[in-house]
């Protein structure tokens, strides 16, 4: 009998070698015996059949108008291109709200001038390198997506561990765009996330319900869906927030909709809609406060163009 590697597996199969060792370790790989800590694979074995395959998550709360939303787009839309001067405004403007705002939900104490400072390569006294590390990275991931953006490029696993990388750029650079290898809980929040060794599987199956089961949903749905599903998964030990909010704003921004800000003192309502939608897969009361957000954002946009 000829036996192949974990790894040998993975490539022929093409599933992760940890979603294999899970396999091996519940023999549900037939013939496969394990010799120390290695385990052998018989190499005429069949893939086993993942019951979780081909099982389309059953999303609850997905009907809303937004009538209001896409109005206000179309209007926007008539002054495009904006003039230079009223465009870079309006990226300054966004880059210090929305980094600060995102910081401090996780925690940073920067105050808004205190980021804007920061973000001008000004130190602040009396702050840690971490604040002022998370304010500069924070910055260099938003221009990161805008990228991503003008480039028409789609989101992949590879373009979002690079955004978290870019997040975690050298506050940790062991973790920094790699998924966790450990079991995690979130405080405060009844849903608890899944293994460590189902990371791989369950990020794959979220870029491709992102690409293909929600192509057809509004644009704000597929941005709730991707920030709240993201998250849930929660694959990295830490900055699954930050990143998430960004990955929530590519989606909207690369639809043509004007970024949003969830801000510091919404952070309780943020919290517990996220929750509930993560624990009863219900997104209604999720998908109003980023609609919500994002009219708020396109009459700020208007109220200086018009």
């Amino acid at each position: 009998m000829k036996y192949i590697s974990i790894r040998e597996a993975s490539e022929k199969w093409r599933i992760s070698d940890r979603r294999i060792r899970v396999l091996c370790s519940e023999g549900r790989i037939e013939g496969v015996i394990k010799v120390g800590h290695s385990w052998s694979i018989p190499s005429d074995a069949v893939k086993p059949a993942d019951g979780r395959e081909g099982k389309k998550k059953k999303y609850q709360g997905l009907l809303y108008d937004f009538d209001d939303v896409d109005s206000l787009k179309e209007r926007i839309d008539t002054y495009r291109p904006l003039s230079e001067n009223l465009a870079k405004s309006l990226h300054e403007k966004l880059v210090v709200e929305w980094t600060y705002n995102s910081n401090a939900i996780e925690g940073n104490t920067l105050t808004i001038s205190e980021t804007k400072v920061v973000l001008e390569g000004i130190t602040i006294g009396g702050k840690s390198v971490v604040e002022h590390l998370e304010t500069i990275n924070h910055r260099e991931a938003i221009l990161f997506i805008e990228e991503l953006i003008s480039d028409n490029e789609k989101l992949s696993e590879w373009n979002l561990k690079n955004i978290h990388a870019l997040i975690l750029k050298e506050i940790d650079n062991k973790n920094s765009g790699r998924y966790r290898n450990e079991n995690v809980l979130i405080s405060g929040a009844k849903h608890i996330p899944p293994k460590h060794f189902e990371l791989d599987y369950l990020m794959q199956k979220l870029i491709k319900e992102y690409n293909q089961d929600w192509k057809d949903f509004h644009p704000v749905i597929r941005a709730t869906l991707l920030h709240g599903e993201f998250v849930k998964i929660h694959p990295f030990i830490d900055g699954n927030g930050r990143t998430a909010r960004l990955l929530l704003n590519f989606e909207l921004m690369r639809s043509g909709y004007t970024p949003i800000i969830i801000k510091n003192e919404q952070r309780a309502m943020y919290y517990d809609v996220l929750d509930h939608a993560h624990t009863t897969m219900n997104y209604k009361s999720f998908i109003k406060l980023v609609a919500d957000l994002v009219v708020e954002s396109e009459e700020l946009w208007l109220s200086v163009l018009e």
